[in-house]
């Protein structure tokens, strides 16, 4: 029985969370590399109005227009930054802080001025989501994973995020060499004959996509988390970019999983009947990770402009 009520109720959120957070986290290594770790962050905050303006002028929240209004969303942001940084000479952390604040807040505006009560975008799932209530209901235990009637019921963000995860991994197998070489000397990569600058349009818009295919089931929480966290501990843990990346699948994986059985069980411990926002929960778990890899992390101790590079 506690099969059956594992695959019904936790397994699908469990999933989605792990998909998510490595969908995010990969990415994620190169925006920290590149020292934009705050694009992630103001990506999984336009990406609110974007999806807001798509379903305005679509009626629809079908995921193709969602992306696409993610996308142009991310895109308007990048090049605002730009703006703001060229036309005010303020630093890039303060413009994009700017950006996103205000666009996030446009798409707030947006969400309380137009009629959307009948399908799920509120601030509430903007921020949070709705990890908890993706069940499966037909399912029956272990079995149902191989029966055709049980899975057409699978609740659609999981196939969803399962697709842009693998996305996210294909994009960066085939472009792995542009993106190490772009990151590392964008001087050289254009010598090489690399578009370094569509190398780095490419790594927002992939950023974009996980962002737009997450935001629904879990919210930007877990998006801004998961861009930052699993990426900043696995460079605390290791000097080489392929050992950082697998060690920041680590990390996003594992705070899916523990935030998940905390939030459920966690209060329960301490002697509270009410469970916590699971997508909270994964955040902070993300959050200790982060901050244990600063206490006891091997690469500790070299920080800021004394730290070299991870190599190649």
């Amino acid at each position: 029985m506690m099969g059956a009520d594992f695959v019904q109720f936790s397994l699908v959120p469990i999933l989605i969370g792990i998909f998510a957070s490595v969908a995010c986290a990969l990415p994620g290594n190169f925006l920290i590399l590149r020292r934009q770790a705050l694009i992630g962050d103001a990506i999984s905050h336009v990406v609110l109005p974007g999806i807001v303006v798509a379903f305005l002028l679509t009626g629809t929240v079908a995921a193709l227009p969602m992306l696409i209004g993610a996308a142009g969303a991310a895109l308007t942001a990048v090049i605002l930054i730009e703006a703001v940084k060229r036309l005010g000479g303020i630093e890039s952390g303060a413009a994009m802080g700017v950006v996103f604040t205000t666009l996030f807040a446009g798409g707030v505006l947006l969400l309380e001025q137009s009629d959307t009560s009948n399908v799920h975008i509120d601030v509430e799932h903007a921020l949070m989501g709705n990890l908890e209530s993706l069940i499966w209901f037909r399912a029956t235990g272990w079995a149902s994973l191989w029966d055709p009637v049980a899975l057409s019921s699978l609740p659609q963000e999981l196939p969803r995020m399962a697709m842009a995860c693998c996305l996210v991994i294909v994009l960066m197998m085939i472009f792995w060499r542009w993106l190490k070489i772009a990151t590392f000397d964008e001087s050289f990569a254009q010598v090489l004959g690399i578009p370094a600058t569509g190398v780095g349009v490419g790594l927002v818009i992939t950023a974009a996509i996980a962002a737009v295919a997450a935001f629904d089931a879990v919210g930007s929480i877990i998006v801004i988390a998961m861009f930052i966290c699993p990426p900043a501990a696995a460079r605390l843990m290791t000097n080489t970019l392929t050992a950082q990346v697998w060690w920041s699948v680590a990390f996003a994986t594992l705070s899916a999983i523990l935030g998940y059985v905390f939030a459920g069980y966690g209060p329960m411990w301490f002697g509270s009947q009410n469970a916590v926002s699971a997508a909270g929960m994964i955040a902070v778990v993300s959050g200790i990770i982060l901050g244990l890899a600063c206490v006891f992390g091997p690469y500790r101790a070299r920080t800021g402009a004394d730290r070299a590079p991870p190599a190649l």
